[in-house]
């Protein structure tokens, strides 16, 4: 299965930020790190919401175990995950 994008959930806009900012630097060929706020469903409260740290696939090879290692442990230490799209 060929996957093109990862998501990092966050729950805050600090952290993706911080996290899209540690990836770009870390990691040259993610050259489109989009950080984007997912407002919960069926939620109204502004505070309800999580941050999205969207990265398209290296075309220099695709994801390595490397990276999607570092991708788990950056959205774990921010209190998030990582998902598939």
């Amino acid at each position: 299965m060929n996957v093109d994008r990862q998501l990092l959930v966050l729950p805050d806009r600090d952290a993706a930020e911080e996290v899209a900012e540690e990836l770009s630097a870390r990691w040259s060929e993610l050259s489109d790190v989009e950080v984007v706020r997912d407002s919960l469903a069926g939620e109204d409260d502004a505070e309800d919401v999580q941050w999205l740290v969207v990265l398209e696939a290296p075309e220099d090879g695709g994801w390595t175990a490397e990276l999607l290692a570092r991708l788990d442990e950056l959205a774990a230490e921010n209190e998030g995950w990582r998902e598939q799209e």
